[in-house]
């Protein structure tokens, strides 16, 4: 079976996304930040008039939180019926995936990232991380701006 993956860079390292789930790829908007809401979420934005929460991908992987520049892209995506904001580094391609290729992320390393990962690929000599939105959004932390 065969899926297409957008792929995107965060401290330097290639992740990627179904292309399913993506709704859009907009460029850098300054967050306005809300109390009281987990670390990795850097705030809300306005996309055609509905309140988009905005994650920062980095600081959810259990990296250092993001500063963002206008070089930034927010992806959008549509996750268990609500859209989010992934703030990313820079997006890539658009690549086509035998799903017979994905393998199961390690079971030692970073213990972080693993959880959120449905699996590695190695596209053109690069190792991609292959991330799972459901599990990235499976806290329901965020769902305060739906």
């Amino acid at each position: 079976m065969h899926r297409e993956l957008i792929t995107f860079e965060i401290a330097s390292q290639i992740f990627a996304l179904d292309i399913m789930a993506i709704r859009e790829i907009r460029a850098w908007t300054p967050v306005t930040p809300m109390p009281r809401v987990p670390h990795y979420v850097a705030g809300v934005v306005n996309l055609r008039g509905s309140v988009l929460p905005v994650i920062d991908l980095a600081a959810r992987l259990g990296w250092a939180a993001t500063e963002a520049t206008p070089r930034h892209a927010i992806i959008v995506c549509q996750v268990n019926g609500q859209s989010q904001g992934l703030i990313v580094d820079s997006v890539s391609d658009i690549v086509a995936l035998n799903t017979e290729h994905l393998q199961a992320p390690p079971t030692a390393g970073q213990d972080e990232v693993i959880p959120f990962l449905e699996g590695l690929v190695a596209i053109d000599e690069r190792m991609v991380m292959v991330l799972d939105l459901h599990a990235l959004s499976a806290s329901g932390e965020h769902a305060f701006a739906a």
